[in-house]
Order: structure tokens, then C-alpha cells, then sequence
């Protein structure tokens, strides 16, 4: 199974007062701008997933949701495991259970999915030496069976680079 990490397009800063509740800061116009050309280079450098899971967090849906306008990946699922504390080996064990999936996305934050990142390919208690840029992807293929430790990371994609492939 090849599992694909999207860490959510650049987002609005911080800000009590128009986002009480941090869990509905929206991306920046700039932010969508730059995704919309991120996921069209992905769709040129990556076969699409099955299935994208995505955090509820306005950011990294409207993400989610930018990968499918404009990649034609499938419309994201709400996965809540991949909210803000986020525990790798939970996620893990829920990626081993999706049954049948070839590919699997998961957008979602930082440190999470740096987290997630690590542990999968380094094992446990690995956190904090990995990190994806907003925008960016990684690409892990697990082989036979997810779980800490047993992924491989087959490519890194900064959005610099995923946008070059859209021009």
C-alpha cells in the first residue's frame, strides 16, 4: 500500500478574535492559489489515491477538497484520528485495517503527520525527525502490512517542486 501526506496549503495566522475556534482558520488566498497549482503537479507526478482521509480542520478539508477540484482525487472522507493529537500508532493500525486500498492519502497538520512520517519509517518514538512543508507531500509504501517501522519513503515532494511539475 502506498500511503500519500499532505500537510494543509498555508493558512491563516493565528487570530483569537476572527477564529475563536482555531479548528475553522481558512487557508490563505495564497495558500489556495499555490495548492491549486501544487495539486495540478501532483496529478502530473502521482498515480491518484483510492480514498483520501482528511482532517475536519477548515484548513486541511478545503486542502482535501482542492486536491479533488483540481488533481480529480476522490472526495476526502473525515477521518477524526488525524486531528490535532494525532498518535501515529493509532493511525497506523487504521491504515492496516482499510482493507483493500492500493493507495490511501491523508491530509492533515503538523507535528502530526511529521509524526505519523517518522514512526512509519523509523518506528516508534521517532517523533520529530521528519518534516513536511504546507504543501507538501511525502509518499511512504508499506510492504506487506502498515505498522512503525515498516515503511519505505519512496519520494518527498517540497511545493516548489510540485509546482514546477505544473508548469
Amino acid at each position: 500500500m502506498d500511503v500519500f501526506l499532505v500537510r494543509h496549503a498555508l493558512a491563516q495566522e493565528r487570530d483569537a478574535e476572527k477564529w475563536p475556534d482555531d479548528r475553522a482558520r481558512p487557508l490563505k488566498p495564497s495558500g489556495i492559489r499555490r495548492f491549486r497549482s501544487i495539486a495540478r503537479g501532483l496529478a502530473r507526478l502521482a498515480t491518484a489515491p483510492d480514498v483520501v482521509w482528511s482532517s475536519r480542520l477548515a484548513r486541511a478539508w478545503h486542502t482535501a477538497v482542492i486536491l479533488h477540484e483540481e488533481a480529480a482525487w476522490p472526495e476526502p472522507e473525515a477521518c477524526t484520528l488525524i486531528e490535532e493529537e494525532l498518535d501515529p500508532a493509532r493511525v497506523l493500525r487504521a491504515i492496516a485495517r482499510a482493507g483493500a486500498i492500493e493507495r490511501l492519502a491523508i491530509v492533515g497538520h503538523a507535528p502530526g503527520l511529521d509524526d505519523l512520517a517518522a514512526t512509519a519509517v523509523l518506528g516508534p518514538r521517532r517523533n520529530g525527525l521528519m518534516r513536511l512543508r504546507k504543501g507538501g507531500v511525502a509518499c511512504l509504501r508499506f510492504e506487506p502490512r502498515p505498522g512503525p517501522g515498516a515503511a519505505e519513503l519512496l519520494w518527498l515532494a517540497s511545493p516548489t517542486l510540485l509546482r514546477a511539475a505544473d508548469e
